[in-house]
């Protein structure tokens, strides 16, 4: 699942891509090993951190959260990320983000 409730807000797995055009949510994916993620494109180069920040920010603006409440959990080095974000619920980050997708 993309999706997963936590403690006091969601855990979110996430496929990034970087240097694209645009910043951009493609959607859902499904992964070769049957793992389910959000792709989203970064125009941010994996330089310096320049991409999880620029990570950070692109899901705090589609949420609508503050970036305080966005953190890399795991794959800070990876293109396949683990984000915690607090102060929302599985089903409205849901809506948020099928709204939002391209």
């Amino acid at each position: 699942m993309m999706i997963t409730d936590d403690s006091d807000g969601i855990r979110l797995a996430v496929r990034v891509t970087v240097r694209a055009k645009r910043d951009q949510l493609t959607g859902p994916i499904a992964e070769a090993d049957g793992r389910a993620a959000l792709a989203i494109r970064l125009a941010a180069p994996p330089v310096d951190g320049a991409a999880n920040a620029a990570l950070v920010t692109f899901l705090a603006k589609e949420l609508a959260v503050p970036r305080s409440a966005v953190t890399i959990v795991s794959g800070e080095k990876s293109r396949h990320k683990l984000v915690r974000i607090t102060g929302i619920t599985a089903g409205a980050a849901s809506l948020r983000l099928e709204s939002r997708a391209d």
